[in-house]
């Protein structure tokens, strides 16, 4: 069987054997040293002045949502726009916290949100903020989305969850907006087990995001900030100060193995990359040659960072004759992502508005995806490439 990944880790033996020696050697496992090295790290490779880790990329999108609310950058029941193609972890922080979710439609051709289907939502639906989701390692022109977003005071946030590495106009997916999240759940570019990353250029944002992670207090914030926050809030001595709580939050911090796991992935995931794009590319110059499957644009990007292999059909009466092939071929495929959001349960309760969503609808009628990652050997590859011939 050909699963979505093989392995938990890239390098999984090596990798292994050095987590083994870390947990022999080390006295502390809470969040420490090891987390702090692996936000300057990640923040050096994503091109960001701010990396702040979390124990997971849906705490990642919970925290930067109520970060935003108590910075008052966003409030109660202002309408936020989110790509209709996306996982549930990107919605959700959006009901709980009381804000009113926009679906903006996904197009086939990118399997991401446009400039096109924004536009198309503003005209009747104002925004105060967008968290786009940059889908499977694909974009959309998101340089346009960010232009558009601007014109119209709009707040764009992205989950780069899926699309760590990919590029567009010499600018890293993650790096257009005001912030961005990341995973590093198993059978993401990297894994760390469970983990997540927010990353941001604005100090102030990044305050916020500690406290948030922390229960609301000011313990890792700078000497600076932290004098500020307690002579604000008149807490009289530091023996108060290690229980004063200034914002909501939660515990969303990670451990010590987390960052020693990033930190060793974080050295193997250019290779990661290069290998998931090499992939890519040759599974697409066999979808090019198959009258019945949509070829996924990619011309516009500098660097494509494929997450998976989509399989978008023409037809819908074409799924399922693929769908038999993948499986009866030993291949583990998946729905695109959750599909149209608006059809899960969790929606449905929560949300009595639907909106009109095309392109999603045909991604989520017409498609899904199987594994691509660096341990996809030639036989591996040849029995994919089988099945889309």
């Amino acid at each position: 069987m050909i699963p979505l990944m093989k392995h938990t880790f890239l390098r999984e033996g090596q990798t292994k054997e050095a987590l083994v020696e870390f947990l022999r050697t080390q006295d502390r496992f809470s969040m420490g040293n090891e987390c702090l090295k692996f936000e300057k790290g990640f923040a050096e490779f994503q091109g960001r002045k701010f990396a702040i880790l979390f124990n997971s990329g849906g705490s990642a999108n919970l925290a930067l949502l109520q970060a935003l609310k108590n910075l008052k950058k966003i409030q109660a029941d202002d309408p936020v726009g989110f790509s209709s193609l996306t996982w549930s972890t990107n919605v959700m922080p959006i009901i709980q916290l009381g804000l009113v979710p926009i679906p903006i439609d996904c197009d086939p051709r990118f399997l991401n949100a446009t400039s096109a289907t924004l536009s198309h939502r503003l005209e009747k639906t104002p925004l105060r903020a967008f968290f786009i989701t940059n889908a499977l390692g694909f974009l959309g022109d998101l340089d346009k989305i960010r232009d558009l977003c601007i014109k119209n005071k709009i707040l764009l946030i992205e989950d780069n969850c899926e699309s760590l590495g990919t590029e567009l106009e010499g600018i890293k997916a993650g790096n257009f907006g005001l912030a961005s999240t990341f995973s590093f759940f198993v059978a993401h570019h990297m894994s760390t087990i469970e983990g997540g990353m927010i990353c941001t250029d604005d100090p102030e944002l990044c305050d916020m995001l500690k406290m948030v992670r922390a229960n609301g207090w000011d313990r890792n914030l700078s000497a600076v900030k932290q004098k500020e926050l307690r002579k604000a809030h008149s807490i009289p001595s530091e023996f108060e100060a290690k229980y004063a709580f200034y914002e909501l939050g939660f515990n969303f911090r990670p451990t010590e193995i987390t960052g020693f796991l990033g930190n060793t992935q974080l050295a193997f995931l250019g290779e990661n990359i290069s290998k998931r794009e090499q992939n890519h590319f040759f599974f697409e110059s066999l979808i090019e040659q198959n009258k019945e499957l949509r070829v996924i644009e990619r011309k516009h990007l500098n660097r494509c960072s494929a997450f998976c292999l989509p399989i978008l059909c023409k037809q819908k009466d074409f799924k399922e004759r693929y769908k038999r092939k993948f499986g009866d071929s030993g291949i583990e495929i998946r729905p695109m992502i959750a599909g149209n959001i608006q059809n899960q349960p969790f929606y449905r309760r929560y949300q009595t508005k639907t909106f009109d969503l095309p392109g999603t609808e045909e991604i989520d009628a017409c498609g899904f995806y199987c594994g691509n990652y660096p341990e996809l050997d030639d036989a591996d590859l040849q029995c994919i490439a089988s099945c889309l011939l």
